[in-house]
């Protein structure tokens, strides 16, 4: 639940409107089907015991369609070649209001609900007594369970002008639905729109921002309105107006949109849903617009000044990290255990929480796993210990900033070097492993980079501590501001559109996530949305060492991205004893077999929904090919070469493999080796911050190297361009000499 939304556990009474543009489509009908969700919701939320009042719009506009179509009908044909189609707006009230009462009632007797209709004005507000009266009638209904239906009655309202005069208690049925909410003592106000929310600007103006939390201090000035409903007279102005007047006596209110069929559910929810308004908005944290800047602009200062360390100081720091973490295991242990069991409160998966866990002297392998595990035959873990050490491994490699790697005289006595240096903010946003902070941690400190970390709320305490450990360490000539924790899910699409501030997005998680993280930002990513593993055994191959590299391939970690998911087979080998040997194996480890069009038929496997599958388990796809170029073409057919993660091939044939190599377009391609290599503490990496299958800028385990770019620097005397004129250009390569 959104902390700003924690009230929502004490709501029982509420309000809700729903707003012409809801109730009726474009061309004036009513919308039988949102009509029909939104009675659903009420129903729902009618038998959790919640009190519903309804403000319903629409009936001017339902009025006005049909006496349209009425005066069509009886119109002269001199009439009909000279239309006069002006209708009288009370008269269109009455005719709509029996139409979408008759309705309601309809929709909600087939929901075994009990509905009442209320017609008011705004002179009646104006009655002491009919006020009394209306909350005590509201009452007795409301404790029978009935849903009370208002509108107001526009067919006798005295007003000069009841569809633009503003004048009076209230002015449209927005007003009405803040007035009742506090004369009736409601807990909360759902006004529902044809938009999400309130936006900073026309919602149709790709620049506007959904506003989450509405802040009259910050937002009055700044909002400009679009057009009012298309059918109504009510419009976002209104809608704000209303809620403004709503909260400032106390009642909480939402602004979303009435076309989703259970926003009010999520509402009550407490989910980030629609423009809250409250009166106690003011008061709260730092607006998040402004926050999230200012944290990205604060690691990048931080960044700047941790570039300034020599490299002994920096790989210093990293050995404090290290250390520091020993010294507070029991520390960390005790809030790790708080995650867990809120976890196992909230009913998670066995397996999430497992890679959540931290048990004494433990910590989780250093791996991306990409795909939540379902079936788990090994758990690796590593001792706390063993995790500062992988931290002290990095902090031992070669200065990776500065270092040259290339370095050209252009002309006599103009030296340029091309050199590596930091990228700048990361913005790596994790699931479920607390471990990942250390070491994308302790690879931000080596490059130099700036770090803003969202970790998984399952995690939240894991993280508060660990976070709070190795910034502790960081030295205030540099700043703790250089690793940044975002504290919420919201904050992400604020910083997700700092492309000005941030250099790039690592999100490391399921397939959903990564996919949501790159339709969602300007910024660059670094990540795989998906990606098979396959595993061709050519005709060559020697059968035991195949049968080693499949099993270990599928079996070792069946959850993790290098793990196989197909497995490719020469045609030859189809009728072997040897195959069904290796086959058998995989079923004794509890492997299931599904075939592709060939295998199925030839192997009796049952058929697989799709070559392109990633089963994250203890399952895979086997399929026959004729020969190594038609495994490279199914690869790059079915692996989608844009995203390929690990292929292999076993076999004895040099050619054939080298064959295989330099023509499977994938981030990496093994001979005669498991496809659960590809990792970068396995590479020697010291840590990765996840495997990247993209073309730019790095690609497969990314370590130090893909936190880097380059930059040109150029010594010279004084020298001019002025045309070239008198410039003896020589571009001699230099022997390099590393910057430190």
């Amino acid at each position: 639940m959104d902390p700003t939304r924690a009230f929502m556990n004490d709501v029982k009474r509420l309000i809700v409107k729903v707003g012409t543009a809801v109730v009726t489509r474009h061309d004036g009908r009513l919308a039988v089907g949102r009509l029909g969700a939104l009675c659903e919701q009420l129903k729902e939320l009618n038998s959790q015991g919640y009190e519903i009042v309804l403000v319903t719009s629409g009936a001017v506009g339902l009025g006005r369609q049909r006496l349209r179509y009425r005066k069509l009908v009886n119109s002269s044909l001199a009439e009909l070649q000279n239309p006069q189609l002006e209708l009288d707006g009370k008269a269109c009230a009455a005719v709509g209001q029996s139409s979408l009462m008759a309705l309601y009632d309809i929709l909600f007797s087939q929901l075994d609900v009990t509905s009442s209709q209320h017609l008011v004005t705004d002179n009646d507000f104006r009655n002491d007594s009919f006020r009394t009266q209306l909350s005590e009638t509201v009452k007795s209904l409301l404790a029978l369970k009935v849903i009370p239906v208002f509108n107001e009655n526009d067919a006798v309202s005295t007003r000069r002008a009841p569809y633009e005069d503003s004048s009076g208690i209230f002015w449209d049925n927005d007003s009405l639905a803040g007035l009742l909410a506090v004369e009736v003592k409601a807990d909360l106000l759902v006004l529902l729109s044809d938009v999400e929310g309130l936006y900073s600007g026309p919602p149709s103006d790709p620049d506007s921002e959904l506003i989450h939390t509405y802040i009259q201090e910050k937002h009055q000035a700044e909002i400009t309105f679009g057009d009012k409903s298309r059918l109504g007279r009510g419009s976002m102005t209104a809608k704000v107006d209303a809620a403004v007047c709503a909260a400032s006596s106390g009642i909480p209110v939402v602004i979303t949109s009435g076309y989703a069929t259970d926003n009010i559910i999520k509402v009550l929810q407490g989910k980030p849903v629609g423009t809250l308004f409250h009166k106690d908005a003011h008061l709260w944290s730092s607006i998040k617009e402004v926050g999230a800047r200012e944290m990205a602009v604060a690691a990048r200062e931080c960044s700047r000044w941790l570039q300034t360390l020599k490299s002994e100081d920096r790989r210093k720091l990293l050995l404090n990290i290290a250390d520091a973490l020993e010294a507070n295991e029991s520390s960390i242990l005790t809030e790790n255990e708080a995650d867990v069991a809120a976890a196992e409160a909230e009913g998670y998966e066995k397996a999430l929480i497992s890679r959540l866990a931290l048990k004494p002297g433990k910590a989780s392998i250093f791996l991306l796993h990409k795909c939540i595990p379902q079936v788990s035959r090994k758990i690796f873990v590593l001792q706390i210990a063993a995790l500062a050490k992988s931290i002290r491994v990095i902090a031992d490699m070669e200065e990776p900033i500065g270092r040259i790697l290339k370095k050209t005289e252009l002309a006599d006595g103009l030296i340029l070097e091309k050199t590596t240096c930091p990228l700048g903010v990361l913005l790596i946003i994790f699931e479920s492993r607390p471990d990942a902070l250390v070491q994308i941690a302790s690879l931000a400190i080596r490059t130099g980079n700036g770090l803003l970390l969202k970790g998984g709320k399952e995690a939240r305490q894991s993280n508060a501590i660990l976070h709070k450990i190795i910034t502790s360490v960081i030295p205030e000539s540099i700043g703790d501001k250089l690793i940044g924790l975002v504290a919420s899910r919201e904050d992400i699409p604020d910083l997700l559109k700092l492309d000005d501030v941030i250099d790039l997005v690592i999100p490391r998680g399921s397939n959903s996530l990564v996919s949501q993280i790159k339709s969602s930002t300007k910024i660059p990513v670094l990540g795989h949305a998906d990606g098979v593993c396959h595993v061709y055994v050519d005709k060559s191959a020697n059968m035991d060492v195949a049968k080693k590299i499949v099993l270990d391939a599928k079996i070792d970690y069946p959850a993790a991205c290098n793990a196989m998911e197909m497995l490719l087979v020469h045609t030859d080998l189809s009728s072997s004893s040897l195959l069904n040997e290796l086959l058998a194996e995989l079923r004794r480890e509890g492997v299931t077999l599904y075939g592709g069009p060939k295998a199925s038929s030839l192997l009796k496997l049952p058929e697989a929904q799709s070559l392109h599958h990633e089963y994250c388990s203890l399952a895979c796809t086997v399929e026959i090919v004729d020969d190594v170029e038609a495994a490279i073409d199914h690869i790059h057919l079915h692996g989608r070469h844009v995203v390929s993660h690990t292929d292999c091939i076993v076999t004895n044939d040099l050619e054939v493999a080298e064959t295989f190599l330099h023509r499977v377009d994938s981030a990496a391609v093994f001979h005669n080796a498991s496809t659960r290599f590809c990792d970068g503490a396995r590479f020697g990496l010291g840590a990765e911050v996840g495997v990247s299958t993209s073309r730019i800028h790095a690609r497969g385990p990314v370590g130090v190297e893909g936190l880097l770019t380059t930059r040109w620097i150029l010594r010279g005397s004084g020298q001019v361009v002025n045309g070239d004129k008198g410039v003896v250009y020589s571009h001699k390569d230099l022997p390099l000499q590393t910057q430190i």
